[in-house]
């Protein structure tokens, strides 16, 4: 299975949400992502409640927290 990558999709603008990383420049933080989605949330669910946000944009935020938990500093998944 040919692993795509999303992260590009994700951001990070001092002006959009004081610098958090975000989904495609909009005000929808990665962490509000994960958050989503960790509370039980399907995909689904997810694009029907906020239907600015695409699929990829939620396989951005979980790509972009597993290399984040691989990684000791952030600078280094922001070059």
């Amino acid at each position: 299975m040919e692993v795509k990558n999303f992260i590009s999709r994700i951001t990070i603008d001092q002006n959009i949400c004081h610098g958090k990383p975000c989904v495609r420049g909009l005000r929808y933080p990665v962490q509000f992502i994960l958050e989503l989605l960790a509370s039980g949330m399907t995909h689904q669910e997810i694009l029907e409640d906020y239907e600015d946000l695409e699929e990829e944009d939620l396989l951005a935020s979980l790509q972009f927290a597993a290399e984040l938990s691989k990684v000791k500093n952030i600078s280094s998944l922001v070059a």
